[in-house]
């Protein structure tokens, strides 16, 4: 009988979706805690939904490419400008450390499309061992006949996630 070598895998990388709710803090309480533990590097993720068809009919009637690209920009820049603002107050409120001084995370990431596969597909770009997610604890009847994004999210992805509650 063959005994087979098996490594404990390692955290390098976490990376941390975040819907940017307020009460998202627990989770990311989680990912800092464990990227300390593992001398891992966070990396920050917002996925933003695309356009429903008609608001899209409606950017093209009113607005040039040009214009609806510029449009896409500043709202991208202004969600990164919210995640850092977040991370800044978290660096303050949780860790007494003015945000110039906080390494937390290595990278704030925010792109475009539908949330479980985006976070998936980032995962595999971003090389990451974990995903440190919240999960919403509504049991509402839609919530429980759409779906949660950590719900689809645990159902495909590779990469293992830990989905922590978060009660609001």
């Amino acid at each position: 009988m063959t005994s087979k070598t098996k490594t404990i895998p390692m955290i390098k990388t976490i990376l941390y979706p975040t819907d940017l709710g307020t009460h998202m803090r627990p989770a990311f309480r989680f990912a800092v805690s464990l990227a300390r533990q593992y001398e891992a590097k966070i990396v920050m993720l917002h996925v933003l939904e695309p356009m429903s068809t008609t608001s899209q009919r409606v950017m093209e009637t009113y607005l040039s490419k040009k214009e609806a690209g510029k449009l896409r920009d500043e709202g991208f820049r202004k969600v990164e400008k919210k995640m850092h603002k977040r991370l800044s107050q978290f660096c303050e409120d949780e860790m007494g450390v003015p945000p110039e001084k906080c390494d937390l995370v290595a990278e704030v990431v925010v792109v475009m499309g539908t949330p479980a596969e985006m976070i998936s597909q980032e995962a595999e770009e971003q090389n990451a061992d974990l995903i440190v997610m919240g999960t919403h604890t509504d049991t509402s009847l839609n919530h429980r006949i759409i779906g949660s994004t950590a719900r689809k999210l645990t159902h495909f992805s590779k990469i293992p996630v830990l989905v922590v509650p978060v009660y609001e």
